[in-house]
């Protein structure tokens, strides 16, 4: 079934935690680890604008589907970030738009000139560009769906696991607009299929590579990725990237969990 993008800008909105039970981290807060990776996973979902604006300079913001969706998912993972953010409140972990900042400001000169750099790139590609970045688009999202899913099963906290529900929940509307749009155009052309594999083999790093610390990246791998359940979570996400039209074979996020020596 085709995306519904008429539908999906009518109905989007931010994601609601305020009816959800929150007191209940004061008598039953999260360990260390768990907050750890929530303030990951906050900055990331904050840092979203800035991917938003990469992608803006390149091919893909004169398809008006592609620009509509990501106006909207733009705004879904800010309220994203806001809600994880109220958790860690109430852990007495503060994020501010300083903290946000002095993350923006520490990417230096990379986040000055990488959007130059992409736009140039993409540019040269030209309409075959859109289909790698969608289906970049869909690995992070699955990712992401997964990364929530298994920081629910892990604590098991009814509180936190119905929040990280509901933002999963919107995380798999963005899949299904990432991956309809990467099957369609990859299936289309053969130097797309070619490119996507180049880039995704070559590039693709864990959501939050190059913005966080590779110490906290380690850190939500080795979290969310380690042993026997974590490894067939990343395979699973591989194995949706391997059903796309020419990217048969490709694992590169178990092939990440090596690189770094995330125990299976």
């Amino acid at each position: 079934m085709a995306f519904d993008i008429r539908e999906y800008t009518r109905t989007s909105e931010g994601v609601k935690w305020q009816d959800l039970p929150l007191d209940d981290f004061h008598d039953n807060p999260l360990p260390p680890d768990t907050l750890r990776t929530l303030r990951y996973m906050c900055d990331v979902e904050y840092h979203t604008v800035c991917y938003l604006r990469d992608m803006l300079v390149t091919p893909s913001h004169q398809d008006p589907e592609i620009t509509a969706f990501m106006t909207m998912w733009n705004v879904e993972e800010f309220w994203h970030g806001e809600a994880l953010a109220d958790v860690l409140a109430r852990h007495d972990v503060t994020i501010d738009f300083d903290h946000l900042k002095s993350v923006r400001l520490k990417m230096g000169w990379r986040d000055k000139f990488d959007p130059i750099k992409q736009s140039m790139l993409a540019n040269l590609v030209g309409i075959d560009f859109v289909a790698v970045h969608m289906i970049w688009g869909a690995a992070n999202e699955w990712s992401a769906i997964t990364a929530y899913n298994r920081l629910a099963e892990i604590n098991e906290h009814p509180v936190l696991a119905e929040l990280l529900k509901r933002i999963a929940r919107q995380e798999a509307k963005h899949v299904a607009f990432y991956a309809t749009q990467a099957r369609e155009r990859l299936a289309r052309s053969t130097k797309a299929q070619k490119l996507a594999r180049f880039a995704l083999r070559r590039s693709w790093g864990p959501v939050g590579t190059g913005v966080m610390a590779e110490s906290e990246v380690r850190h939500v791998l080795n979290h969310l990725m380690s042993g026997p359940d974590g490894r067939k979570a990343a395979r699973a996400i591989d194995g949706h990237i391997s059903k796309m039209p020419g990217l048969a074979g490709l694992r590169i996020v178990e092939d990440a969990l090596d690189a770094r020596g995330i125990p299976a």
